[in-house]
Formats: structure tokens, C-alpha cells, sequence
């Protein structure tokens, strides 16, 4: 499977995380209700990495990979944490869109930070994810 394969996997399941979170935040806090989920995303990742027979480490490991590994956990734990936390508060059909933000933001970062090279079509699919996200929220 190539790349767009696993996107749209990303995004499916993505879509059934807010569904299933949803009902998994009622009458939990949404901090221990997070944590719950890292565990099991953890015995997933052991039990693939298992299954393919992945635990061999390179021989050596850079320092810099490894810290924005690092930093990307933290915001992906930060990020987890207030999405649970808004899907406690607001339905998931209000908390998903506004989620998906992200996409923009990315967009904007890969260019600012990575470099990316900007077009056009870029341009016009980040103003329309903008715009929907605007029309579902208001």
C-alpha cells in the first residue's frame, strides 16, 4: 500500500477516534480517559512491531531525530488531552471539524518551517478546509 493508502486509513480512523471518544469521555474524566487510550495505543504498537519483528534498533540514532520524536509525543499528548477534553464539552460533530484545523496549520508550518514549496492549489484546499471549518463552527 502507498501513501495515499495509509492517509486515507489515518483519516478513516481518525473519524471513528472522535465517534468512539465521544462515548468513551461520558461520565469519565477526559485526562484519565486519555490515558486509557495511550496505553492501548501502546499495546498496539508493541503487538505490530511483534508481529513484523521491528525491534531492531539501527546502530546508531542521532540525537536530533530522536528529540523532535520527542517533542512530537508531547504535542500529540497535549493535543489528545484537549480533544477529549472538548469532546466532553461539545458534541463531536462541533469538536471533529474544528479539529481538522490541523490540517491547516500544518500546511503553513511545512511551509514556513520545512520549507515547503507553496502553489496555488495549495493555497485554494487550505482556504477551503479554512472556510468549512468556519461554516461548521459558526
Amino acid at each position: 500500500m502507498n501513501w495515499v493508502g495509509f492517509a486515507i486509513g489515518s483519516a478513516f480512523f481518525a473519524g471513528l477516534t472522535a465517534i468512539l471518544g465521544k462515548l468513551g469521555v461520558e461520565g469519565l474524566n477526559s485526562n484519565l480517559a486519555t490515558f486509557i487510550r495511550t496505553v492501548v495505543i501502546l499495546f498496539v504498537v508493541i503487538a505490530i512491531i511483534t508481529m513484523r519483528n521491528e525491534w531492531q534498533l539501527p546502530q546508531h540514532i542521532a540525537a536530533k531525530p530522536v528529540v523532535f520524536l520527542v517533542l512530537s509525543g508531547v504535542a500529540t499528548g497535549l493535543s489528545w488531552l484537549c480533544y477529549y477534553r472538548a469532546l466532553q464539552l461539545a458534541p463531536a460533530s462541533w469538536v471533529a471539524p474544528i479539529d481538522k484545523l490541523s490540517v491547516v496549520i500544518a500546511i503553513i508550518l511545512g511551509v514556513v518551517v520545512l520549507g515547503e514549496p507553496i502553489s496555488m492549489k495549495l493555497i485554494l484546499g487550505a482556504g477551503l478546509i479554512l472556510s468549512g471549518v468556519l461554516v461548521l463552527a459558526l
